[in-house]
């Protein structure tokens, strides 16, 4: 659980990071004080995401490992429980 926290964690950094740098940029180049929201959220969303790939592999990892630990402790178990309903 808690690679999963620290990965999303992480995740919602880099989102908000690049937004601000996103939002930040949009205002300075355009010179307006509003800045579109949606289309700064969809920028910084695929700036983000590709930028994970990269930044965030070692959490990942970690995280991906953690769900491959718990699947096979949950297939053994249910291995075990079916071999001793067929002994029965």
């Amino acid at each position: 659980m808690k690679e999963f926290v620290v990965y999303t964690a992480l995740r919602l950094a880099l989102l908000f990071a690049s937004f601000v740098v996103v939002a930040g940029g949009w205002a300075l180049i355009t010179g307006v004080d509003r800045v579109p929201l949606l289309p700064a959220l969809l920028i910084s969303f695929l700036i983000s995401g590709v930028a994970s790939y990269y930044l965030l592999n070692r959490p990942r990892e970690a995280f991906a490992r953690r769900v491959e630990h718990r699947a096979e402790r949950a297939a053994a178990r249910f291995e075990e429980m079916k071999s001793r309903e067929d002994a029965d």
